[in-house]
């Protein structure tokens, strides 16, 4: 008959087994790299050898990237959902900790910069392109269970996406420097030329619209339809990505080839002041209710979607690549678009509700 272990034993096995005390960050894209910290996270020795720890996310084996005693960095299954992680060793298993990951909307589709969220919940994005080469759809229309249809033909590298508090869709061409008017059955008129090289694009309550020139302008046109140059800033290798706030603020990205770029942060009169700094590549970005900015960027050699609060406290909410930017959902979820996907994901977190 086995012998009862001890209460000393117990507590010695107890002590060894592994413990989750804190997820950094707490969402994932499919492929995001996750971190734990907590004890008894590294190789257990079985049988004179080192054997590493498993991860499992939901019942999904997870490729663990580095394990030492009190921290442990897995990737996040391609085919994982939102679930609860595990921790395994020769000692033992860690009670489950949640991780909240994307879910694919629709793929085969090239954004760059932020998708768009009607009032609705209807998502827009784009099928850019390689610059000046036409695309057979210019933006795609994707309900919010994932449904995708053709929405827009005809406008040479779609770029730039944004709502007027009327709830009309505006695209820029950074191609044409071009920005659009579309209405409800996807047609679309000029609405404004001579934007140079038009990206990324942003109303503000009063239905000014901001226009980026990544080449170095902050356009802004009033409801009038007159341009005037709002402000000037360092040329970007690649596009100006705009959000506002209720206060009438424009938030812009510029990336660069450097890696330690800025956010800035333009007054409705212009004046324009770093905000923050210390980001690489920032890309799209949006404004959340507690005035937080969660910016797509490289976050201290992390990649993913970052929050930085009103005063400057960097964080990172959410860990993928290629991730081009970002809009908030009047549905609760954050609309995440990579440079060929749209996904959504619960972060617990509302948007600005300009209009």
């Amino acid at each position: 008959m086995p012998r009862a272990r001890s209460q000393s034993a117990l507590s010695a096995s107890d002590s060894q087994a592994p413990r989750i005390d804190d997820v950094s960050p707490a969402a994932a894209l499919p492929g995001g790299e996750v971190e734990l910290t907590g004890a008894n996270l590294g190789p257990n020795t079985v049988e004179g050898s080192l054997a590493p720890p498993s991860v499992f996310l939901d019942g999904e084996a997870a490729q663990v990237l580095m394990s030492r005693p009190a921290r442990l960095a897995f990737r996040v299954p391609n085919a994982a959902s939102t679930g609860l992680i595990e921790v395994r060793t020769a000692s033992g298993a860690t009670h489950s900790a949640p991780l909240r990951v994307a879910h694919e909307l629709s793929a085969g589709l090239h954004p760059v910069t932020s998708p768009a969220v009607s009032r609705s919940g209807m998502i827009y994005a784009t099928i850019s392109g390689p610059r000046g080469k036409s695309t057979p759809v210019s933006v795609v229309r994707i309900s919010p269970d994932g449904r995708g249809t053709p929405f827009v033909t005809g406008i040479l590298n779609a770029t730039g996406l944004a709502f007027n508090p009327e709830g009309d869709l505006f695209v820029t061409s950074r191609a044409e420097g071009i920005v659009y008017r579309v209405d409800a059955a996807g047609e679309f008129t000029v609405y404004a030329e001579g934007m140079g090289i038009a990206t990324g694009a942003a109303f503000d309550a009063d239905g000014n619209l901001y226009v980026g020139d990544r080449s170095g302008t902050v356009f802004k046109i009033n409801p009038e339809r007159q341009i005037f140059v709002h402000a000037t800033l360092e040329p970007s290798a690649a596009a100006y990505h705009l959000a506002i706030d209720e206060a009438g603020t424009l938030y812009v990205t510029g990336p660069t080839l450097g890696s330690n770029d800025a956010i800035y942060a333009i007054a409705p009169n212009g004046d324009t002041r770093e905000w923050y700094r210390g980001l690489g590549r920032p890309q799209g970005l949006a404004v959340a209710q507690d005035g937080s900015v969660y910016v797509a960027a490289c976050l201290r050699g992390r990649r993913g979607i970052a929050r930085i609060t009103p005063d400057g406290a960097a964080s990172l909410a959410l860990t993928g690549t290629n991730i081009v930017g970002l809009a908030f959902s009047p549905l609760g979820t954050v609309v995440l678009a990579t440079n060929q996907a749209v996904y959504d994901v619960d972060l617990g977190v509302e948007g600005q509700n300009l209009f």
